[in-house]
């Protein structure tokens, strides 16, 4: 494997500065390094995976390419805490539940901002476009003591592509069954002090029967990337990065028009040599217009962010402190009683080093004007075993907000409605080599206060009623060893109504991914295995869906120093499964096999 030359420090999602890494280097110190990437996530600042503390998946810039995704749930599923569910193929509502909690419970940052729609406090994951991103960063755990209401689970961000020097442009084109077409171009460089990168693409396709007995359902998305950034002589650094992805997508009895979109505006100054300063502002937008046999309705909603973070080092240690505004609009067709809220936030983390080992302590207050003030807080501690092995063990507090729905929607929303809180702790081990590594976790999450839809009062409304227990284990490796590259990952998950002790809806208990690929020189193959356990439809657990495994194809050309091509299968043994049901209780299949064939030029 080759190392680069430099390794990217970033902060808070956003490209700051590149640190050389020394020629004094031993190839093996280079290997550790390359397979213990730096993330940002997990503690708001750049640290290496194992000195993160946390459990942490990083998809990079080559796996991205290798695997050629379609839809961002395609990079995500299986792969460890996560499991998905969705209502059909190609663009058809994607629930992402992050270590058994709820898909309002994972925080989705795209370079640093929160994408959810207010009203069902979800992510839009099926409109996010694969096209736009070259890296993602997986956090698994609470986050609330960071990013506030709702990072109960984890969290997920999203990095676009970003400028370097010596990448010109390119341009992509493909076809696949179901008259599948993906057409993607765009360009990046510097001038001087800045940097730019554009890009767009476009992905429509006919789609497949989401039911038995269905019409093909079809789904189009249309997206664009631009990011400019300048550098100051201090050694600061001013960008704006602006994501818009648009399309239709169609399903039993209708179809949506939808926008997502993200804009971030920041600013990052070296006070000192110890202080460094940094401020976000952005703005977020999920809308939606569907059209069913109900009729036609809107929900638009936006959330504008301000957020200041300042970075101190004082010999060994490490402080950040700050602080965030939200502010939640919405535009529907439906009268909700409230339609804008606002939740100011203080926060501060100490990163502490000793030598061998680590301590991370961090507090965050959150006030928001619909259900009042939470406080929620972490500790984690990091002891090196010796130069290879690190031990890890953290507890946290988090919280998740209620919706828009659940406060305010007409005839159904309840406004006594409290935050669900939650304790999670966990116990971790890792090992990094030259050529492979390895980690595990356990976990448990005490859950109180959960929002689940109940008749009570004489009506059908969300209440807090209901305790969660979640357990699980963890399992990820890698390797790569001359021209293999091998990734690894595995979850058994254990989440349960303490109430009833029956298995929370939608809830598989396993999930395994293997991605396996050979280089060949010009050409490689790689092969990907997935899979997931049978869930329950219902709260009962009455409604069983079995679970699956796929297997997965690819093979890439390059065919000269310009010129390469990619060719992917998935679902090669045509399997077909279903993660969710109807109301009626039939079924949503995925799509069977699923064939795809790209050429791309690059300048």
């Amino acid at each position: 494997m080759s190392c680069p030359k430099s390794l990217p420090v970033l902060f808070s999602g956003l490209p700051l500065v590149f640190l050389p890494v020394s020629s004094a280097l031993a190839d093996e110190d280079i290997m550790v390094s390359a397979l213990d990437p730096i993330v940002v996530t997990a503690t708001l600042g750049p640290k290496t995976r194992g000195e993160s503390d946390s459990s942490v998946t990083v998809i990079d810039e080559e796996a991205i390419e290798r695997l050629q995704p379609q839809t961002f749930d395609e990079l995500l599923m299986g792969q460890p805490g996560i499991d998905i569910t969705s209502n059909g193929s190609f663009g058809k509502n994607t629930s992402v539940y992050t270590r058994g909690t709820g898909s309002e419970s994972t925080v989705f940052l795209v370079d640093g901002v929160r994408l959810r729609s207010a009203t069902s406090g979800s992510a839009a994951w099926q409109y996010f476009p694969p096209q736009m991103v070259e890296r993602v960063e997986i956090v698994r755990g609470s986050r609330s003591n960071l990013y506030g209401a709702d990072a109960v689970g984890g969290v997920i961000q999203a990095f676009t592509h970003s400028a370097e020097k010596g990448r010109e442009g390119w341009v992509q084109a493909g076809g696949g069954n179901f008259n599948t077409q993906e057409y993607v171009a765009g360009t990046a460089g510097s001038e001087g002090r800045m940097t730019y990168s554009l890009s767009a693409s476009h992905l429509e396709t006919d789609g497949t029967a989401i039911v038995e007995g269905g019409e093909d359902k079809g789904f189009r998305n249309t997206s664009a990337l631009a990011s400019v950034a300048h550098q100051f002589d201090s050694g600061g650094e001013a960008g704006v990065v602006l994501m818009r992805a648009q399309g239709n997508t169609e399903f039993e009895g209708g179809d949506t028009d939808f926008a997502i979109q993200t804009v971030g505006v920041r600013l990052d100054a070296p006070i000192s040599d110890y202080w460094r300063s940094r401020i976000l502002l952005a703005e977020s937008i999920d809308e939606q217009d569907t059209r069913d046999e109900f009729g036609d309705s809107t929900f638009d909603t936006k959330t504008r962010s301000a957020r200041w973070e300042n970075q101190i080092s004082i010999g060994r240690h490490e402080y950040i402190l700050g602080g965030e505004l939200l502010m939640d609009e919405v535009d529907s067709t439906t009268d909700f009683d409230e339609t804008s809220r606002t939740n100011a936030a203080v926060f501060g983390q100490a990163l502490l080093n000793f030598g061998p080992t680590d301590f991370q302590l961090s507090l965050r207050a959150d006030d928001n004007e619909a259900f009042g003030r939470e406080e929620t807080g972490a500790i984690a501690m990091g002891v090196d075993m010796d130069r290879n092995h690190r031990v890890r063990v953290s507890y946290s507090t988090s919280f998740r907000a209620p919706t828009f729905n659940d406060l305010y929607f007409p005839n159904f929303g309840n406004a006594d409605l409290q935050p669900e809180t939650a304790g999670s702790v966990e116990l971790g081990i890792g090992g990094n080599y030259a050529r492979w590594f390895w980690d595990a976790a356990i976990y448990q999450t005490d859950a109180d206060d959960l929002i689940v839809f109940v008749f009570r009062d004489g009506r059908f409304a969300p209440f807090n009623v209901n305790e969660a227990r979640i357990r699980g284990v963890e399992l990820s490796a890698g390797l790569e060893l001359d021209e293999w590259t091998v990734q690894a990952g595995a979850s058994v998950t254990d989440p349960r109504d303490r109430e009833t002790d029956n298995r929370i809806r939608r809830r598989s208990a396993k999930q395994f991914r293997v991605d396996l690929d050979r280089d060949f020189g010009r050409v490689s193959l790689g092969t990907t295995v997935k899979g997931q356990g049978y869930r329950y439809d219902d709260a009962e657990n009455e409604e069983r869906l079995a679970g699956f495994v796929t297997w997965d194809l690819r093979a890439k050309w390059e065919i000269d120093s310009h010129w390469t091509t990619n060719l992917t299968v998935d679902n090669v043994l045509d399997r077909e499964y279903a993660t969710a049901q109807r109301f009626d209780g039939s079924a949503y299949i995925a799509a069977g096999r699923t064939a795809m064939l790209t050429i791309r030029y690059d300048l």
